[in-house]
């Protein structure tokens, strides 16, 4: 019964539920609590208090007390440079595993806020204008392949003596695709070619079929009484095609890897590939865009999303 409570306290106070929207830290999102010079100082402070009262020195109250109203100020500083402040999630972009996933963050603040900082893989440090919308990017490393969530983010400061550190929580509905590794030096399998209907190449006669084009009958055969034919054509295109099957390494991240090394090599010589998953299928292509969707599948592949 007191752990369910306990878990349910802590639910509530920190706000570990996924986030859609944008969101203001309000006064209930934002804690606060001394740092260890916050801490140091109030021994200071105590220590001086004992000592005012053991010799009843008016000055030494004097200066106890405006030592502890700064302090309390600074806590009130330190609040205020977090509080009202709106922040959005945005899209990630892919990455390969191994590299920084960037999680882009938007912060719109109506007043300028100083040594704002990410708890992030790069403690990123950062200061806010007044009036404007920051992106700032939460650095996650990606270690494998597939959906990399933010997770909780922690936003924070200890601005204006480093002696109250004020933060609050992030945990916004937002992943990440994080391709397989490519494999250094990886060769691509044997090209297959093809012939494929066209209007580049003269291919041949056949019998004439209603429907078909005026412009495609062989009139001059015609003429010499050998029947009423159509002229064919044809293109011929290459066409790439990489499959799982032609990956002989040992476990299915290593082929995966493998394959990913291709689909590059493959779009950086111009190549018009497609892709073979067992059952999936992309058909071949080219281009920015071919080159992502061949990607993603290698990245989930396997993965539940």
């Amino acid at each position: 019964m007191l752990a369910a409570l306990n878990l349910r306290f802590r639910n509530w106070l920190f706000r570990p539920k996924i986030e859609q929207g944008p969101i203001t830290l309000t006064q209930r999102r934002i804690f606060i609590l001394p740092t260890r010079q916050g801490l140091a100082l109030a021994g200071v402070l105590l220590l001086m208090l004992l000592g005012d009262i053991n010799y009843n020195l008016s000055l030494g109250y004097i200066l106890t007390f405006l030592l502890a109203t700064m302090a309390i100020s600074s806590m009130l500083h330190a609040f205020r440079n977090l509080a009202y402040l709106e922040i959005s999630a945005g899209r990630a972009d892919p990455v390969f595993q191994g590299d920084f996933a960037r999680f882009p963050l938007h912060l719109k603040s109506r007043i300028p806020r100083y040594q704002l900082a990410l708890n992030d893989e790069k403690e990123t440090r950062f200061d806010l204008p007044a009036g404007q919308t920051t992106e700032i990017h939460c650095m996650r490393r990606a270690e494998k392949r597939g959906l990399l969530e933010s997770g909780k983010i922690t936003i924070y400061t200890e601005f204006p003596l480093g002696l109250f550190r004020a933060w609050s929580y992030l945990n916004f509905d937002v992943r990440c695709v994080v391709y397989p590794k490519p494999i250094a030096g990886a060769r691509l399998p044997e090209q297959t070619s093809g012939t494929v209907q066209g209007d580049d190449d003269f291919s041949g006669l056949r019998t004439y079929v209603p429907g078909d084009a005026m412009p495609r009958i062989a009139w001059k055969t015609y003429a010499r009484e050998r029947g009423l034919l159509v002229k064919q054509f044809s293109s011929r295109t290459d066409e790439f095609w990489l499959d799982m099957v032609d990956a002989q390494d040992s476990s299915l991240e290593e082929r995966l890897s493998r394959m990913a090394a291709w689909v590059l090599d493959a779009e950086s010589k111009g190549m018009r590939y497609g892709l073979r998953l067992g059952d999936q299928m992309i058909k071949p292509g080219q281009g920015a865009m071919h080159r992502e969707s061949c990607l993603s599948m290698l990245a989930l592949y396997g993965i539940q999303k």
